[in-house]
C-alpha cells in the first residue's frame, strides 16, 4: 500500500485546512485508515481514524481535543481519505501523517503498518 498525503499549508488561527490522503497498491487488506501528527519536539499522536463497515460506510473517532473541529471522511471512488481541519490553532501545527491498519478501531500508532510521507501544517497565532 502507498499512502501520499498531500494539503499542508501556512494558515492563520481560526482558518480551515483540508488535507487528502490517497492510497494506491493492495488496499483491499485495510481496514481502518487514519491520521497522527507529530508537532516539533514532541511524540506523534493520534488524530482521527474511519474504519469501514462495508457497504454502509465507516465508522469514524478522534483525539479528544480534535473533536468537534476536524472531521475524517472517505471518496472510495478515489480511494482517498479526507481530514477538514476547522478552527484552527497554532497547537495543531505539526506534520500531518496518514496511515493505514487491518485492525477495527485502533488508535493505537504500532497498529498501523502503512504510512504516508506526512505534510507539514503550520497555524500562525
Amino acid at each position: 500500500v502507498q499512502l501520499q498525503a498531500s494539503g499542508g499549508g501556512l494558515v492563520q488561527a481560526g482558518g480551515s485546512l483540508r488535507l487528502p490522503c490517497a492510497a494506491s497498491g493492495r488496499t483491499f487488506s485495510t481496514s481502518t485508515m487514519g491520521w497522527f501528527r507529530q508537532a516539533p519536539g514532541k511524540e506523534r499522536e493520534f488524530v482521527a481514524a474511519i474504519t469501514w463497515s462495508g457497504w454502509s460506510g465507516g465508522s469514524t473517532y478522534y483525539a479528544d481535543s480534535m473533536k468537534g473541529r476536524f472531521t475524517i471522511s472517505t471518496d472510495n471512488a478515489k480511494n482517498t481519505v479526507y481530514l477538514q481541519m476547522n478552527s484552527l490553532k497554532p497547537e495543531d501545527t505539526a506534520v500531518y501523517y496518514c496511515a493505514t491498519s487491518r485492525i477495527a478501531h485502533t488508535k493505537r500508532e504500532y497498529e498501523y503498518n502503512y504510512w504516508g510521507q506526512g505534510t507539514q501544517v503550520t497555524v500562525s497565532s
